[in-house]
């Protein structure tokens, strides 16, 4: 009985330590593919072509419509100043006051030589018709009859030149009243009552500048100028002529100026300090928002790409030259680099001129838990900006 006890045993262990032998080996056998939830995870969105408006945001500065520098056009001491700084002047309003005696006298002196001239003529007249008349009897000579005449002449000529002297002091006295050219929002005098002012002078007395409209000036890079007639000319972008020539603003703090303005031209030539071209957009300003000198930012549109591809600006990366790149997840589920070419941001969103096509789905969120080759799990991505859990309600409580 022993005996067969001893072989009972044997084979009981023998099965036993075979067992642990096939446990082992399956432990170690590598399996051919990781379970799907230990992979990571990340959210892609898919790309698609979509038609979208190609804007250029350019910087710039307002500038007058029209600028008008009052100056006097005749010398002498300022009496009066009959405007209000800062405020509205139509055209021809008088604006100051020179002292007008000097240039009256001259006027009136005018006037009286004219007067002489006139009164020297007329028997300078009567004489020549009566040598006319003795001229036909031989009654005088043929030299003082001509003599005469030339007198007659002469009287009259002085009496023109008269005329001449009594205008000129007319528009010198006129002068005397400085008025405004031009009609718009004044600024501040640079003369006070009292001041002596001379004729034509270098320092203006005041500024009149009309601001509704107003102008935008605004500068473009010639190489952006030149991608775009190529991108035009190729058809990648189609143009818009009625559409191209309106023109939105951004003001200094960046809000949106309400009113909608029109491209009036591009300059013909290039800085050649600066490399750009400056265009001219033309603003209705009626509340006088806009004021000379303002830095603003134009958004002139360029064209409609109907096959636009556009990416969060969060799903791309630079490398270690600086060049863009974006993660991709393949057919394979598989983490692909790709290098890519921008045009510009829009908005949030980067367009994306080379390196992607319709169907590729972009790595947004969980870029950092990945790379090149491995595999993963994909989800699309959730735009929406997520609310905090203890944001669900802000409002205080009350017991």
């Amino acid at each position: 009985m022993s005996g067969n006890h001893g072989v009972w045993r044997t084979a009981a262990l023998t099965i036993l330590a075979g067992s642990l032998m096939l446990t082992g080996c399956k432990r170690s056998q590598p399996s051919g593919k990781a379970p799907q939830e230990n992979l990571p995870e990340v959210a892609v969105v898919v790309v698609q072509a979509t038609p979208t408006t190609i804007t250029a945001e350019l910087p710039g500065r307002t500038a007058p419509y029209l600028v008008a520098d009052v100056r006097p056009q005749v010398s002498g001491i300022i009496q009066r100043r009959l405007f209000d700084e800062g405020g509205e002047v139509k055209a021809d309003d008088v604006l100051y006051q020179i002292d007008p005696a000097t240039y009256q006298a001259a006027y009136s002196s005018a006037k009286a030589a004219l007067a002489r001239a006139e009164a020297s003529l007329r028997p300078l007249q009567n004489k020549a018709e009566r040598y006319k008349e003795l001229i036909a009897i031989n009654a005088v000579s043929r030299q003082d009859y001509d003599d005469i005449l030339a007198m007659c002449e002469q009287a009259q000529a002085d009496i023109e030149s008269a005329k001449a002297a009594v205008e000129t002091a007319r528009i010198n006295l006129a002068y005397t009243r400085i008025t405004a050219p031009a009609a718009g929002r004044i600024g501040r005098s640079s003369v006070t009552v009292g001041a002596l002012v001379t004729a034509n002078q270098a320092t203006p007395l005041a500024t009149i500048q009309q601001l509704d409209p107003i102008y935008v000036d605004v500068t473009q890079s010639s190489a952006s100028l030149l991608r775009l007639k190529q991108r035009l000319s190729s058809g990648q972008i189609k143009g818009d002529q009625a559409n191209q020539a309106k023109v939105r603003l951004l003001l200094e703090d960046g809000t949106a100026y309400p009113l909608e303005g029109t491209l009036q031209f591009r300059d013909v030539s290039v800085d050649a300090t600066t490399g750009s071209v400056i265009l001219r957009a033309i603003f209705p300003n009626p509340n006088e928002l806009l004021l000379p000198g303002m830095f603003v930012r134009a958004v002139v549109k360029e064209g409609d790409n109907e096959q636009a591809i556009l990416i969060p600006q969060q799903a791309v990366a630079r490398d270690a030259k600086g060049n863009p790149t974006a993660l991709i997840v393949d057919a394979s589920g598989k983490v692909e680099q790709r290098k890519l070419g921008l045009d510009r941001a829009i908005g949030s969103q980067w367009l994306v001129s080379a390196g992607l096509t319709p169907g590729d789905r972009v790595i947004v969120e969980g870029m950092q838990k990945v790379r090149p080759g491995a595999a993963v799990k994909a989800s699309p991505f959730d735009a929406r900006p997520q609310q905090p859990a203890n944001a669900a309600s802000t409002a205080p409580t009350t017991n």
